[in-house]
C-alpha cells in the first residue's frame, strides 16, 4: 500500500495503526537479513505511537496527513533515547540523543511511525553505502550490487517496500543517487528549505535532508508534512519549459542511462538542450568544499580515535582538514559564480534535466567501470551529473525509469529555488503517463 492509501484508511478506521506497524515490523524481521537496510529497529517505540494514533482516532481526533504511516530515518537523524550513528563506529559511545530531529519529529506531528534507522556510508562521505562497519546494504534489485549512497539504507527499505517512507540527507547526491540506483522517487530540496536541525552534519553549506517514496504522489505527501501542511502552494497546471543539460551532463554515460533521458524528455515533449559552461569547475569545487568542511568537523576526533574510522573516510578527512584555506575560499567565489550561471539557465527554462547517475547499480566491492573505452573509478564517479548541482543549491527530483528486465536509473528534473510544488506535478504527471515509475522488485524467497 502506499503512504496515503494506509493513512486514508487508518482515518477511516477500516485498518488500524497497531495492524500497520506490525506488519511493517515483521516484513523487516523477515526481508531485512538479505538487505542489510536497517542499523536498529525500534519496536517498542513504533507500536507505542501506534497505540497513540488508535486511540486518538477512537477518541474523535485526526491524528494527521500520515495517519499510521511506518517511516525510516537514515541513522545520521536523531532519535530520542538513541545514540546518532551516522555509520561510524567512533560515535558509539556518544551520547543517546534528547530530542527526535526536527525531520523525525515533523513526520510524527502528522502521524506518522518511525519503525528504525537505517545503514549509510560513514559520515555520509559516500555514494555506495558498503559501510565498513555494518556491511554493504544490497539493492532489492538485484542483491549483488549497491544499493548507492549515501542513504542507501533508507532507499533500500523503501524498494523494498519495507516502509512507505524514509528520510535520508543529501549532500553531494546522496538522496538522488541511491533514489536512482533503487529505482524509487527521491526529493533534493532548495538548499535551507527544511530543518537539518537533528541530522548529523557533513558539509554545512551544502547539506540538505528530504524524503524517498515509491510514488511521486507519496514523496508530495512527505515533503508537505515535512514543510508543514497548507503551507505549500498548489503547482499552476501549466506545462513548465524544460531543456536537456547537454556538454558535461551528456558524456560519460552507459547508453542505458542516456536512453533513461531520453525516455523522460520525449515524455516531455523536449528538444532543446542547454549547457552549463562551468559543470566540470562546479564538481571540484564542491569536492574542495565538501573536503574541507568535512575535514574541519572531524579534526579533533581524528586526533584522538583515527583508528575508529574506516581507513577511506578517515584518509579524505585528514586531507580536507590539512587543505589551505584560500582553496576553500576560492571554491566557494567560484560557487557564487556557478549559482548565477544556473540562475541564468532558468530564466529561459523552468526545469533542466539530467541523468542523475552515470550508470547503474555496479557489483557491490567493485573498483572500476568501462564507460566509451574508459576505466573509471566507481565510488567518485557515480556522483557526477549531482555534485554541481549540489553547489547551485537549487531543487531536484529524482524520477525512476526501469526498462524491462534492466537494472533501474534515474533523472534529475532540476528547478529553481523554491520550485519544488511545480518539480513534484510534474514527476506525478509523468509517473501518470506511464514514463516513470518504480519497478517491480524480485519477490523474497
Amino acid at each position: 500500500m502506499t503512504a496515503a492509501e494506509i493513512a486514508g484508511a487508518v482515518r477511516a478506521r477500516t485498518m488500524s495503526a497497531r495492524a500497520v506497524t506490525v506488519e511493517a515490523l515483521a516484513r523487516i524481521a523477515a526481508h531485512d537479513p538479505e538487505l542489510n537496510a536497517f542499523t536498529a529497529v525500534f519496536a517498542d517505540r513504533a507500536l507505542a505511537r501506534a497505540a497513540a494514533i488508535d486511540a486518538a482516532i477512537a477518541a474523535g481526533s485526526d491524528p494527521g496527513s500520515l495517519a499510521g504511516v511506518p517511516f525510516a530515518a537514515k541513522n545520521l537523524f536523531d532519535v530520542a533515547g538513541v545514540v546518532t550513528r551516522a555509520g561510524a563506529k567512533v560515535t558509539r559511545t556518544d551520547a543517546p540523543a534528547t530530542h527526535d530531529a526536527a525531520a523525525v519529529a515533523a513526520l510524527e506531528t502528522r502521524g506518522a511511525v518511525l519503525v528504525g534507522a537505517t545503514n549509510m556510508d560513514e559520515f555520509a562521505y559516500g555514494f555506495v553505502t558498503e559501510n565498513a562497519h555494518d556491511g554493504p546494504t544490497h539493492n532489492p534489485h538485484d542483491r549483488t550490487r549497491i544499493a548507492g549512497g549515501s542513504s542507501g539504507g533508507s532507499a533500500a527499505a523503501v524498494a523494498a517496500e519495507l516502509v512507505p517512507l524514509a528520510l535520508a540527507s543529501d549532500t553531494n547526491g546522496s538522496i538522488r543517487v541511491p533514489a536512482a540506483l533503487c529505482g524509487i522517487f527521491g526529493l533534493r530540496p532548495t538548499f535551507g528549505a527544511l530543518s537539518c536541525h537533528g541530522a548529523y552534519p557533513f558539509v554545512n553549506s551544502i547539506d540538505t535532508i528530504g524524503p524517498f517514496a515509491r510514488t511521486a504522489s507519496d514523496l508530495t505527501l512527505a515533503y508537505r508534512a515535512l514543510a508543514g501542511d497548507g503551507e505549500i502552494p498548489v503547482a499552476a497546471a501549466v506545462a513548465p519549459r524544460g531543456v536537456r543539460l547537454g556538454g558535461y551532463f551528456a558524456r560519460g554515460l552507459l547508453p542505458e542511462a542516456r536512453r533513461a533521458v531520453d525516455a523522460v524528455c520525449a515524455a516531455l515533449g523536449v528538444t532543446a538542450t542547454v549547457e552549463l559552461e562551468h559543470a566540470r569547475q562546479a564538481r571540484e569545487a564542491a569536492f574542495l568544499i565538501t573536503a574541507a568542511e568535512a575535514g574541519e568537523l572531524h579534526a579533533e576526533r581524528l586526533r584522538t580515535h583515527a583508528a575508529d574510522y574506516d581507513p577511506a573516510t578517515r584518509d579524505r578527512l585528514i586531507a580536507g582538514a590539512l587543505m589551505p584555506a584560500g582553496w576553500y575560499v576560492r571554491a566557494q567565489r567560484f560557487r557564487s559564480f556557478f549559482r548565477a550561471e544556473v540562475a541564468a539557465a532558468f530564466a529561459q527554462h523552468d526545469v533542466l534535466i539530467a541523468a542523475a547517475t552515470p550508470y547503474p547499480a555496479t557489483l557491490i566491492g567493485g573498483r572500476t567501470i568501462v564507460i566509451d573505452g574508459e576505466e573509471v573509478e566507481i565510488r567518485p564517479n557515480v556522483g557526477v551529473f549531482t555534485q554541481p548541482i549540489s553547489l547551485a543549491g537549487v531543487p531536484v527530483v529524482t524520477v525512476p525509469v526501469v526498462e524491462r528486465g534492466a537494472l533501474p536509473l534515474g533523472v534529475q528534473l532540476i528547478g529553481r529555488p523554491g520550485s519544488e510544488p511545480m518539480l513534484l506535478a510534474l514527476a506525478e504527471e509523468l509517473e501518470r503517463s506511464g514514463a516513470v515509475g518504480a519497478g517491480a522488485v524480485p519477490v523474497f524467497a
